[in-house]
């Protein structure tokens, strides 16, 4: 057994060293290798620390681009030279309406057409993609009290139906998002702005009520910065359903075909910006499968040229990986968690047409001895080691990715004996095979989606609990139905009609409040996903917490890097000590290049996906005619 493992140590006092500037990448990255941790996460920390002392303020609000976009051997190339690229994507995607998407799957697929204003690099820096610079303190695009930002948008940047990109389409884009009406799931990044005006066609002023150290939220990454054109969805909401599968953007290809569930086929937008990209002059995305299968029809078959979010065991990864491979592997950036969510509603009561009303308690998770016993009984060292392998970790907190923001008073325990023992002193005692209280008893069904990895270690957790006298019923949802936000979709993350399900949460950015508002009720409990509000809201868990409230909102505001940090340090230790997730594993999830791709450019960023640098990938020198 494992017991009360720290979240720092040794580890951090490397990494101290690093930004001190007291030992270099490499020693840092050797050293710290013997603790156990993967590769990518070791780089991604080096990334991270190295960015630190480059610049002596680690606030967001002050970051600026410490290093380039990758564009190897872009320079003579000609539009369009590549021929096809074919990409798996086993997790197929719903809809390519970014705003609206509620799983990477969909806004994966989108970013190929429909751009955001800026990009995060792999080392987590800020990146103006549709933007002449980031705006910052200093080139005084960004106001002292962080309450008004400027945005300079590139010059001579076009629709892909010919229309002149402007200010009007930014304006346009943050007014969209903050009408409840078009269910936009990025809308709590946008409600802090009170206004956003445009200054000339390529000027935006957008100001705040307050001080807002996340100005840069609503436009940055691939899961929140995305410009809609005005001129198409401006014509109301038929031009949204026409928009979901046949959208207009910036970016360096548009849709040929898609069919939801399935697959996506591009083809390059001639009037990209860049004369010479994309070099791939049409894309085939392919979904449905396992990742397993994906992983095999890169590095094995040679069928596709790239599979993403590969959640395999590390053993098919070691075989495929032998002899005459056709691909390498792309490590993943360990910033998200696979985690087991609890429910602290009802999802066997009916209210009103719907289950897991928020007002009806769930009968036995909203006791804390139970969530605290599951959590303690939950082998996470076990499946970390059977199932995920390569440096992996079992997980201790939810905020993850940033040493400055992670928790060092968490820990985590495997001790099924203390967790029975919690069980008997809280009055669950055994009755026959499973515990009961009052007539009650402990039988709950955990739901995940269809990927060998998770049912294995569904499989892992339902021996664990069994053994403990928790009976457990395993269900497996496909997907693209699981992370599918429509309305009339019962079996999705929004809607949570089960007892527990499990999936990762990822961060969107290195400061990611609109992560934290998962755990957030909001005023009246506005923020809690319910059929009066289109199971829209983030909260899917209906947890309600006043003192996580009070530090989610004081969070918006603070601009202090120190403070800011300690706060999410301490809505992480709230949610972590109230035993409102059990964290199970913090996530790499790799990807897989065929070997012609040249993977320097495909340039892999903690939050940013695995596609948003496509406009610059191309052949490997060896592959090039």
């Amino acid at each position: 057994m494992d017991s009360g493992i720290p979240a720092k140590g040794q580890l951090s006092k490397l990494y101290d060293a690093l930004k001190n500037r007291e030992i270099d990448r490499r020693t840092f990255i050797q050293r710290a290798s013997v603790l156990g941790l993967g590769t990518a996460s070791l780089i991604f920390l080096a990334n991270t620390a190295t960015a630190a002392a480059q610049d002596a303020s680690p606030a967001p609000s002050e970051a600026t681009s410490k290093s380039t976009r990758p564009e190897v051997g872009t320079e003579n190339q000609e539009r369009g030279g590549g021929g096809e690229l074919k990409i798996i994507q086993w997790q197929a995607p719903t809809l390519l309406s970014p705003h609206v998407a509620t799983g990477s799957k969909d806004w994966l697929a989108a970013v190929l057409v429909v751009e955001p204003l800026m990009h995060y690099l792999p080392d987590s820096s800020m990146y103006p993609n549709l933007l002449t610079e980031v705006p910052t303190l200093e080139n005084g695009l960004l106001n002292e009290d962080l309450t008004e930002v400027t945005l300079k948008l590139l010059p001579d940047v076009l629709w892909s139906d010919g229309e002149p990109f402007t200010a009007e389409d930014v304006v346009f884009t943050i007014d969209w998002v903050k009408d409840p009406t078009n269910g936009a799931v990025n809308i709590s990044s946008f409600e802090s702005i009170t206004s956003a005006s445009v200054i000339d066609d390529l000027t935006v002023k957008v100001t705040y009520a307050e001080t807002n150290p996340f100005w840069f939220d609503a436009f940055t990454g691939t899961t929140t910065g995305y410009v809609y054109p005005k001129h198409i969805l401006s014509a109301g909401p038929e031009a949204h359903d026409t928009f979901l599968s046949a959208p207009i953007g910036t970016g360096p290809y548009v849709v040929e075909s898609f069919t939801p569930n399935d697959q996506a086929t591009y083809v390059l937008n001639e009037l990209y910006r860049e004369p010479n990209k994309p070099f791939f002059d049409r894309v085939e995305l392919k979904g449905g499968g396992d990742a397993a299968s994906a992983a095999r029809a890169v590095l094995q078959t040679g069928e596709y040229d790239f599979a993403t979010t590969l959640k395999i065991e590390p053993q098919l990864f070691e075989e495929l990986l032998s002899g005459d491979t056709k691909g390498v592997l792309i490590p993943g950036l360990g910033n998200s968690v696979e985690v087991l969510s609890f429910n602290f509603s009802d999802p066997s009561t009916e209210v009103d047409g719907q289950r897991s009303e928020m007002n009806t308690p769930h009968p036995f998770l909203n006791d804390d001895a139970v969530r605290e016993a599951i959590a303690v009984a939950i082998d996470r060292q076990k499946i970390v080691d059977e199932f995920y392998g390569g440096g992996q970790e079992a997980a201790t907190n939810i905020v993850n990715g940033d040493p400055e923001v992670e928790s060092p008073n968490t820990s985590r325990e495997y001790n099924p004996e203390k967790a029975v023992q919690i069980l008997e002193d809280a009055g669950w005692v055994m009755d026959g095979d499973v515990r009961a209280r009052d007539g009650g008893q402990l039988k709950l069904t955990l739901a995940t989606t269809v990927n060998s990895v998770r049912q294995k270690t569904q499989a892992v957790i339902k021996a664990n609990l069994e053994a403990i006298g928790i009976k457990v019923e395993l269900e497996q949802v496909d997907a693209g139905i699981f992370f599918d936000g429509s309305v009339g979709n019962e079996q999705n993350i929004n809607h949570f009609y089960w007892d527990t399900n499990m999936f990762s949460q990822v961060p969107s950015s290195p400061r990611p409040l609109a992560f934290m508002e998962a755990w957030y009720a909001g005023p009246d409990k506005s923020n809690i996903a319910q059929k009066s509000n289109g199971w829209k809201p983030k909260n899917q868990a209906r947890w309600a917490n006043d003192d996580y409230d009070a530090a989610f909102e004081a969070a918006k505001t603070e601009v202090g890097p120190k403070a800011l940090a300690d706060l999410f340090i301490t809505m992480n230790d709230l949610v972590i000590q109230n035993h409102v997730v059990v964290p199970l594993v913090l996530v790499g999830t790799p990807a897989a290049a065929s070997s012609r791709i040249r993977e320097e450019n495909i340039a892999p960023a903690p939050f940013s996906g695995s596609y948003w640098n496509i406009a610059n990938w191309n052949l490997a020198e060896s592959t090039e005619s």
